[in-house]
C-alpha cells in the first residue's frame, strides 16, 4: 500500500544520477510520431475565432501524448473545448512520445503548456532546482494494471521467477511496481531488474511482440498497452488503483512553464477553464467522449485503436481536474525507496490558484496542494 503522505516535507538535492532516470518517464503508450505538430489543427474546431478577443499571447503552445490517458488534451483538441476558451488566441498543439522531450521542450520555450505524467513532472522540477515548470491542474487518474500469462501465472505468488515489463527504468510505472514488489517482501535489484522477480524494462509500443513471443510473462503498464495485451491473450491480475486510497493516483498532470504563468495569467486560467470544460464533457458524454479521443489518435497517427481494446482500457481511467498532489508525493517516495531517487524537494511544485479560480466560479469544489504549493 502506498505510504500516507507526510504533512512536512523532506529538503535534500535529487542525486544528479538518479535524474536521467525520473525523467525518462512515459505516462504512457504513444501512438504518434515524437514531437508532432497538428498540421490539419486550422482545418479543423481548433481554430481561433475570427474576431474574438485575443488574450494576453497571440498563441499557446501545447505539448501532449497520443493515448488514452492524455485523452482530456485529445478531446479538447478534437472538439476545440479549449480553443473556444482561448478566443483569439490560438492553440498550437503538438504531441510527444516521451517525458524526456516534453521536458526538454518546455526547458527551451518550444511549448508552453503540457500534458505529461508524475514522474518527468518531478525530474522536470528538481532538475532546473524549481525554477522552470509548475503543476497547475490535474488531467487523469489510475489506467495502469498488471496483466499476466495466465498459463504460466494464476496469482500473484506465481509472479516469482517470472519475467514482467515495466516501461522504462525510474518511470512512473517501474517505480510503482518496485514498490508493490517491495511490499510483498521481495527483492529486487532496482537498476539491474534482477531478482525474485526478473523487471525487464521494455518500450511500450514492443511490450505485445514480446509477450507474444513468450520474452515476458507480463507487464506492470499503463492502457492501452494494457488491454492490447489482454485482448492478446493476457489476464489482469492487478488494477493498480486498487492500491491507492480511494482507488485514486495521479497518471497525468498539466503543466506550464513558470515564465509563461507568470506573463500570461490570462491564457493560463484561459486554458484551464478549458481542461475544466473538457472533463466535464468526458465525464457526461463518455462514449461520445471515447469515441471524440479515438479519432484524435487516428488524425495523429494514422490508425485508431480497436474497439475491444478502447472499451476494455477506457473505464479504467478517472478524468479529474483535481493533481491529486499528496499521491505525486507518495510516488516520490517510491521512487526514494527504490533507491532510484534522493530525497527531493518539491514544495512550490504546484501553483493551483488559477484552476482553483476557475473551480469556484464554476461551482466546483477546490482542490489541494497537499502542502507542495508556491508561496
Amino acid at each position: 500500500m502506498p505510504a500516507t503522505p507526510r504533512t512536512t516535507l523532506r529538503r535534500s538535492i535529487a542525486a544528479a544520477a538518479a535524474l536521467p532516470l525520473l525523467i525518462g518517464a512515459l505516462a504512457s503508450c504513444g501512438y504518434g510520431s515524437e514531437a508532432k505538430n497538428d498540421e490539419n489543427a486550422d482545418a479543423k474546431k481548433n481554430v481561433a475565432a475570427e474576431g474574438a478577443k485575443k488574450l494576453s499571447a497571440d498563441t499557446v503552445r501545447l505539448g501532449y501524448f497520443p493515448n488514452l490517458t492524455h485523452a482530456t488534451a485529445l478531446v479538447g483538441d478534437q472538439e476545440g473545448i479549449i480553443q473556444k476558451e482561448l478566443g483569439g488566441t490560438k492553440l498550437v498543439p503538438t504531441t510527444f512520445n516521451a517525458g524526456p522531450s516534453e521536458i526538454e521542450a518546455l526547458n527551451a520555450g518550444s511549448i508552453d503548456i503540457g500534458f505529461i505524467g508524475p514522474s518527468p513532472s518531478i525530474n522536470g522540477y528538481v532538475k532546473t532546482k524549481g525554477s522552470n515548470l509548475r503543476i497547475v491542474g490535474g488531467a487523469a487518474s489510475g489506467g495502469v494494471k498488471l496483466v499476466v500469462n495466465p498459463a504460466k501465472i494464476k496469482t500473484v505468488d506465481d509472479l516469482k521467477g517470472k519475467k514482467i515489463a515495466t516501461p522504462q527504468l525510474g518511470n512512473t510505472q517501474d517505480v510503482a511496481f518496485l514498490n508493490w514488489i517491495s511490499e510483498k517482501g521481495w527483492k529486487v535489484d532496482a537498476q539491474s531488474g534482477k531478482g525474485d522477480v526478473s523487471v525487464v524494462r521494455t518500450d511500450n509500443k514492443v511490450t505485445p511482440n514480446a509477450y507474444a513471443s513468450g520474452a515476458i510473462d507480463g507487464a506492470w503498464v499503463p492502457e492501452p498497452t494494457a488491454s492490447k495485451l489482454v485482448s492478446d491473450g493476457a489476464k489482469v491480475l492487478l488494477d493498480e488503483s486498487d492500491l491507492w486510497p480511494d482507488k485514486k493516483f495521479v497518471i497525468t498532470n498539466i503543466i506550464v512553464s513558470q515564465k509563461f504563468l507568470k506573463e500570461h495569467p490570462d491564457v493560463v486560467e484561459a486554458f484551464l477553464r478549458g481542461s475544466v470544460k473538457t472533463n466535464e464533457w468526458i465525464n457526461a458524454n463518455q462514449d461520445k467522449a471515447k469515441a471524440s479521443a479515438n479519432a484524435k489518435l487516428k488524425d495523429l497517427s494514422g490508425k485508431a485503436l480497436g474497439a475491444k481494446v478502447i472499451d476494455a482500457a477506457w473505464p479504467s481511467i478517472q478524468f479529474t481536474n483535481d493533481p491529486l498532489a499528496a499521491t505525486l508525493q507518495a510516488q516520490a517516495d517510491h521512487a526514494v525507496k527504490a533507491g532510484l531517487l534522493k530525497e527531493p524537494e518539491l514544495g512550490g511544485i504546484y501553483d493551483l490558484k488559477p484552476l482553483n479560480k476557475v473551480l469556484k466560479a464554476a461551482g466546483q469544489p477546490e482542490v489541494s496542494d497537499a502542502g507542495l504549493g508556491a508561496k
